[in-house]
């Protein structure tokens, strides 16, 4: 079958995936000009039954599957196995985040793939370190979120929030593509293939990075904000006559700016409670009391004006509908089994291909993939 044109093309992926986390990876490889062959159950991978509000597709499945082949397999019979082991030989990647345990009990453990392909990547994506005391642990994205941390530092001062998005999905599948990508360059070197292992919580814990370090350097966890940063301030939420924005003042340079340019109260830049951050931060509530009256006195194009004027970091506070028609918002189509042609969001550094790739329909590859990798072949 025909592949896009890319760097990665004429590599052939075996993804055994399901959810976000390996879809996401398979996907950045796709979209470098991978092949690959993602293999299901009979009902369907797990994210294709997430919801039908994409065309009557999933969300999920549409956003990371269009460009792959589905195969359907049956990995409980002898007949489905022995094909899944012939496309591995032939593979140069495999990906798969099964429940821990499920490749050994085909008798797909490591030893056995690196004698059925010693040039094959394998990566496996895992909850937790297959060798702590979590390893059985179910690991689903809040799951995850919360026992990292990622919830301490997340919502209110009164109430904890995970991230809105599936972000340890998110974080896995990324870090899980870069280093399926190494471990291809490292085999251009030596020639042998690799096993890899990402597992969410590491990723997490790896992005709790900053809080862990202020906590046990200071003895004291960074308290949840919302909008707000923490540490730094002005670092929050403020609305004017006619809208919202984010604000963020990350240096002196910066808040003498917003005093004279923004504010027009020049008089604040050394104010023995608002001289430098430290001192902004801990009289927070008494900077609120003078800047809030001022914004709520301007309309949002007056105060984008003034902070544009002036250099000063800014967002508006977007809701979804107003991420639909950002100017800044780049797209790619995508085209369902029925025909029907969707844009979701052009991931970075990409250029949206002229033909739309297709999402595969569910085993809409089997008998193709079953005779290109059959006994004959």
């Amino acid at each position: 079958m025909s592949q896009s044109k890319g760097p990665l093309s004429g590599l052939l992926v075996v993804a055994i995936e399901q959810a976000v986390a390996a879809p996401l990876c398979t996907f950045r490889l796709v979209q470098g000009g991978a092949r690959v062959i993602k293999v299901e159950r009979a009902g369907g991978e797990t994210a294709r039954h997430y919801d039908r509000a994409a065309g009557g597709t999933s969300a999920y499945f549409a956003w990371l599957n269009a460009g792959k082949e589905s195969t359907v397999l049956d990995l409980k019979s002898a007949e489905g196995l022995a094909l899944l082991r012939r496309m591995i030989a032939k593979a140069d990647v495999l990906v798969q985040n099964l429940v821990p345990g499920a490749m050994a009990r085909m008798g797909l453990d490591q030893a056995a793939l690196d004698a059925l392909n010693p040039r094959l990547i394998s990566l496996s994506i895992v909850g937790y370190d297959q060798q702590s005391r979590f390893a059985d642990m179910r690991a689903y994205d809040a799951l995850v979120q919360a026992e990292s941390g990622i919830c301490a530092v997340t919502g209110t001062g009164e109430e904890r929030a995970k991230v809105g998005v599936s972000i340890a999905d998110i974080g896995t599948g990324m870090t899980a593509h870069a280093a399926v990508l190494e471990a291809l360059i490292e085999r251009g070197i030596t020639g042998k293939g690799k096993a890899l292992e990402i597992a969410m919580f590491d990723t997490m814990a790896d992005w709790m990075s900053v809080p862990l370090l202020q906590y046990e350097g200071t003895g004291t966890a960074p308290r949840r904000e919302g909008l707000a940063h923490a540490t730094i301030y002005p670092y929050g939420a403020f609305s004017c006559a006619d809208g919202a924005f984010l604000l963020s003042i990350q240096n002196p340079r910066e808040w003498v700016s917003l005093c004279n340019d923004v504010l027009e109260r020049p008089d604040l830049v050394d104010h023995p409670l608002f001289h430098d951050n430290p001192a902004r931060s801990d009289n927070r509530a008494r900077l609120d009391d003078i800047m809030r009256p001022i914004f709520a006195g301007l309309s949002f194009e007056a105060c984008e004006a003034r902070m544009r004027g002036a250099g000063i970091a800014f967002g508006r506070l977007s809701d979804v509908p107003d991420l639909a028609d950002h100017p800044a918002l780049k797209r790619r189509e995508i085209r369902l089994a029925d025909g029907q042609v969707l844009r979701a969001p052009l991931q970075p550094g990409r250029v949206a291909p002229v033909t739309p790739p297709d999402v595969p329909g569910l085993g809409q590859h089997t008998e193709a993939v079953a005779r290109e990798f059959s006994d004959a072949g």
